[in-house]
């Protein structure tokens, strides 16, 4: 299994700028892919952003392109989603995510962690 636990979110005004952390330990030797995802009141949870393990290729939905930018350590432990010219649609929980499927309308995982609120006013 892989443990996921976020930190860094927050509330800021919009224009401003927050970074999402994330700690992964465990078995992460099976997943390719990481990413993040969030979920507004009322709304379905959206995959965000998502990157391929060894220095491979980041997506990023339509809605966060140009303004967030996810990044992985070197070490592969830390998944960091850096997000700029914040909205308040992007307003949500926000969720670090692992053994992600980046395709499609409907972005999938298979390990998830608790969420952090983020909160754009």
């Amino acid at each position: 299994h892989v443990q996921l636990v976020e930190s860094g979110g927050g509330s800021v005004q919009a224009g401003g700028s927050l970074n999402l952390s994330c700690a992964v330990s465990g078995r992460i030797d099976l997943t390719y892919c990481m990413g993040w995802f969030r979920q507004a009141p009322g709304k379905e949870r959206e995959g965000v952003a998502a990157i391929y393990t060894g220095g491979g290729r980041a997506y990023y939905a339509d809605s966060v392109k140009g303004r967030f930018t996810i990044s992985l350590d070197n070490a592969e432990t830390t998944l960091n989603l850096h997000m700029n010219g914040l909205k308040p649609e992007d307003t949500a929980m926000y969720y670090c995510a692992a053994d992600v499927l980046p395709y499609g309308g409907s972005w999938s995982a298979a390990y998830w962690g608790q969420g952090t609120q983020v909160t754009v006013s």
